[in-house]
This record gives structure tokens, C-alpha cells and sequence, in this order.
């Protein structure tokens, strides 16, 4: 079990801590091997057998194999690295923060979002600010 961090409070953050490098790292690896082409092709050729090449969580397997992006950075998952599996599915930065945002939204409509000063500070501050009100 994880040691609560203050910064846990952050309503969607996961903020890419020694713990979660450390839960992450094969998961990560994982990623990183798809800056091979050989590899991207074995990958979209069999997601699950390419998969077990990588001594993965049940968790972080799903994760991938769902497209879960937000689930894949709380089972330790670099955004950086992950962006990688992003990119061999032909998505966008822009995309994938809209597949992340809650609710989700295109990624057109995240991008008018940051160019229009991203989400409203109230409201976003702490998870404890938003059921206390």
C-alpha cells in the first residue's frame, strides 16, 4: 500500500514519484519498446502475447490493453513513456489529455481548452475542496 503524499490531494494528478517509478518500471519498458518499428508491428500483431514479453501487473496489462491512459499513470505509468503507445495508435498529445480529462472531450475541444487557460481554478485545487465545498 502506498504512503499518502500531499500531493495526492491534487484532483487528477499523479504526480511520478520514486514509488510509482519503481510500481512502473516494466510497464514503462513496455512503452519504450515501441520506439522500434519491429516492435510496434509485433505489438498491433498481438497486443496480449506482445504483453507478456513485459513482467507486468494484471492491472497495467489491462491498462494497456483498454486505452485506460489515466489508469495507466496510478499503475505507475510515465506520461512520457506512455505517449508512446499514444503515438503508435495515431493519436495526439491533444487527444490522449482529452481521453483523460473528466468528462472526456475530443481533442480539439481539449486544445480550445488550454488555449482558452485550461480548467478553472476552483474547484480544482484539492479532492478535500471539492466535497467540502
Amino acid at each position: 500500500m502506498r504512503e499518502t503524499r500531499d500531493y495526492d490531494d491534487i484532483p487528477g494528478t499523479y504526480v511520478f514519484d520514486g514509488e510509482r517509478c519503481r510500481r512502473g518500471y516494466h510497464l514503462n519498458m513496455f512503452c519504450m519498446s515501441l520506439n522500434q518499428a519491429a516492435n510496434r508491428d509485433a505489438f498491433r500483431a498481438d497486443e496480449a502475447g506482445y504483453l507478456r514479453r513485459f513482467p507486468m501487473s494484471e492491472a497495467q496489462r489491462r491498462a494497456v490493453l483498454e486505452r485506460d491512459w489515466l489508469e495507466m499513470l496510478r499503475q505507475g505509468g510515465n506520461i512520457y513513456y506512455t505517449f508512446k503507445l499514444a503515438a503508435c495508435d495515431g493519436l495526439t498529445m491533444q487527444d490522449v489529455g482529452g481521453l483523460m480529462a473528466e468528462p472526456q472531450v475530443s481533442g480539439d475541444a481539449f486544445r480550445r481548452m488550454m488555449l482558452d487557460g485550461g480548467r478553472p481554478i476552483a474547484g480544482n485545487r484539492s479532492k478535500k475542496e471539492r466535497h467540502d465545498g
